[in-house]
């Protein structure tokens, strides 16, 4: 399998570099031959990554342990389920699917390119086969994941690292590469179009939807690695603005404003050298992240610390960097758009308000990650950037983002006028002040949240009332409530898409706010039989029962779960109950508790990585979460154990599948129908008859507009 791998490699270097070079100079010198013989050298590029990274899986499916990376990454006792886990474990098979991933999509871009970029299509493709060619010669010269023993190889292998033995792992590794390799798409498109001088809009639309695809990517598998995070971390969090987490998060908000102000330049032809900036931007911040991910200054413990590949990835960061600004720069003048913004109350002036939010939130993360690099360089001091840092600069702007966004949607392009304002925003602002004032009358002090929960509030208002006036002009017109609906979504599903989006968005905030403001932490020591208490939850310790496999010693604590009736103990002024042991109290019956269910959470000790993973206890319902950490079992049988109460958290992961539905609704192609009944790009439009009947959502609510 290794000497398969290598040539693979070899192969695949050659067909990548052929690829880059023969479409540059087919184009240049008008050889079609050249060209077509190109495109076909980057699909057989694609399927010599494929090989090799068969083969790759292949020898850790057969245990071959005289391949070094198989060795130090799996062991004959690992589960046959984390083979693929397994894979992209350590920082040469990550670097392989990587190099995979770009090359399947690649095939898929030059396949799917329409017909009108045929022009710009052999640029695009030396800039994808280019990218390639780097992740060729950095497998093959510096990180090969088929290096081999010298001597006889080792009967068995070191095993794989304790916390990627998780579900979440079979999905967030790939997800977050694929996202953050997958910007080279987009921006491969953008670059070809300008180096061929194509200045038109040709590019658009395919480069608008890889973006939301790719930047759908990029989101759910944040969302998953959140969700990983929270369960076998055995911190408590979700998102602690971990560097590597940082470094794949904004790209992701610079994609989320590119695919908002790419809308504006399909829909009005303005932002033109904008949404190019952007794609440079999210490319370049990509490669950084490939940087610090791959061995850069920045500890994380996501990073693979021990690699020396960090002087390869700011060199080809600093490559992207001058070539994506050089041909921006070169095409310059040629990227006006045709008309300006008119009004600040316009849709066109709030997304670029909602992309200026996104690029602030952007710099103030990206300073906190380089500034420990900049301290220890300039003062020979070290210096952690945390998360208080990142929440008290970055929350106010996400707050003014959400809000922007719930404003947006309701102003019409080009200007709003008064009576437009008095008729959309008079709901939404209702509904923000009727929460607003709920939330303080039940005796929430807190402003800051009750505000972000009004914020939230006037969005999820505005939705609402956008999709009710449109489906009931619709309904009035003769179909059913469901059918409306459908027909409203289905004629502009990218609009109603990213509203599905915007709702993922809420959620999301619901769940950061409850757990960021409202979380109650406790720690106890439990002889079995005894019990801690928190809010109206007693959490009874039974045993503790250990167990063993070839890589690891598991201990893990039985625990019953009750809900109690405060009204039943004699508590004091703060809630506490008058016991002097308050949270340690007897095991036994208690009047009204009821039992509703039991939790197991465990440490696993694994003596070959020296090191303990752990896994909570968690019980989840929509208002809170019960988590449950052992964070150390005691020699006298007893277990300490931090308890906590962390409100509104399962909407963190409600989010989730809203932002997958959202994402699939904005890119699902319309009907062919609709495809050929649209209009040629280019053809001007005749305006119906003085006084034609019109569709009743065109008549009652705003006129639909294509996005």
């Amino acid at each position: 399998m290794a000497d398969l791998g290598v040539i693979s490699l070899l192969l695949g270097l050659g067909l990548s570099g052929y690829a880059a070079a023969g479409s540059v100079i087919g184009q240049s010198r008008s050889v079609p031959a050249l060209i077509v013989s190109a495109r076909r050298s980057i699909y057989l590029s694609a399927a010599a990554s494929a090989t090799a990274a068969l083969a790759l899986l292949v020898a850790f499916m057969q245990n071959d342990f005289s391949i070094q990376y198989v060795h130090g990454h799996s062991n004959s006792f690992l589960e046959r389920g984390f083979t693929l886990v397994a894979f992209y474990a350590g920082n040469e098979g990550s670097l392989l699917y990587i190099l995979f991933a770009l090359a399947v999509m690649s095939v898929a871009a030059v396949i799917w390119a329409p017909k009108r970029f045929a022009r710009s299509l052999p640029y695009t493709i030396a800039v994808l086969a280019a990218t390639q060619v780097f992740y060729y010669l950095v497998l093959i010269f510096f990180a090969s994941p088929f290096d081999t023993f010298p001597g006889a190889a080792p009967l068995e292998g070191l095993g794989l690292n304790p916390l990627l033995e998780h579900p979440g792992m079979y999905s967030h590794p790939p997800i977050i590469m694929a996202g953050l390799v997958g910007i080279t798409i987009p921006f491969a498109y953008a670059a070809g179009a300008l180096i061929s001088g194509n200045y038109g809009d040709d590019w658009v639309d395919i480069a608008r939807v890889s973006g939301i695809l790719i930047w759908g990517i990029l989101g759910l598998g944040l969302l998953i690695g959140a969700w990983w995070a929270y369960t076998i971390l055995g911190w408590g969090g979700y998102w602690s603005w971990d560097p590597i987490e940082n470094v794949a998060f904004m790209p992701w908000l610079v994609m989320t404003a590119f695919i908002h102000s790419i809308m504006v330049q399909k829909r009005r032809g303005m932002f033109r050298m904008w949404n190019v900036a952007l794609l440079n931007i999210a490319f370049v911040l990509a490669q950084l992240g490939m940087f610090i991910n791959r061995g850069g200054p920045v500890v994380s413990v996501h990073s693979f610390a021990s690699s020396s590949l960090g002087a390869v990835f700011i060199s080809f960061m600093m490559v992207s960097l001058v070539f994506a600004f050089g041909v921006f720069l070169w095409r310059y003048p040629q990227l006006k758009s045709d008309r300006t913004v008119e009004s600040f109350l316009s849709r066109e002036a709030s997304f670029l308000v909602n992309n200026f939010l996104l690029l602030a939130v952007v710099a103030v993360t990206l300073w906190g990650v380089v500034f420990p690099v900049f301290s220890d360089l300039a003062r020979d001091v070290s210096v952690s950037i945390s998360a208080p840092y990142f929440n008290r600069v970055n929350g106010p702007l996400l707050l003014a983002m959400v809000a922007v966004m719930g404003v947006g949607p309701l102003l019409p392009w080009r200007k709003t006028s008064a009576r437009s304002i008095r008729n959309w925003f008079v709901w939404p602002t209702v509904g923000a002040i009727v929460v607003i004032a709920g939330l303080f009358a039940s005796g929430i002090d807190q402003w800051v949240a009750v505000v972000a929960f009004g914020v939230i509030a006037f969005v999820a208002v505005a939705i609402a009332e956008e999709w009710w006036r449109g489906t009931a002009a619709r309904h009035r017109g003769g179909d059913s409530w469901p059918a409306a609906y459908w027909k409203l979504v289905n004629g502009n599903r990218p609009r109603h898409g990213g509203y599905i989006v915007h709702l993922a968005v809420l959620a999301l905030s619901i769940g950061i706010i409850g757990t960021q403001f409202f979380d109650q932490r406790v720690d106890v020591s439990l002889l079995p039989g005894e019990s801690g208490v928190i809010d109206n939850y007693r959490v009874e310790f039974v045993e503790t029962t250990e167990g063993s496999r070839a890589d690891r010693i598991t201990t893990e604590a039985h625990l019953n779960i009750y809900r109690i009736d405060r009204s039943e103990y004699d508590l004091d002024e703060n809630g506490y109950f008058v016991d002097s042991h308050k949270y340690d109290l007897d095991g036994g019956a208690y009047p009204g508790d009821r039992q509703i269910g039991t939790l197991d959470p465990w440490h696993g000790f694994y003596p070959a990585f020296n090191q303990v993973a752990v896994r909570s206890g968690i019980r989840s319902t929509l208002v809170e979460d019960l988590y449950l950490i052992p964070s150390n079992f005691n020699s006298d049988g007893s277990v300490a154990l931090r308890m906590s109460i962390n409100p509104l958290a399962m909407w963190l992961w409600i989010s989730g599948p809203i932002f997958l539905l959202g994402t699939v609704v904005a890119l699902w192609p319309a009907p062919a129908v609709e495809r050929s009944a649209a209009p040629v790009t280019g053809a001007p439009r005749v305006p119906a008859p003085s006084g034609a009947a019109e569709s009743p959502h065109r008549t009652l609510t705003r006129p639909r507009e294509t996005e």
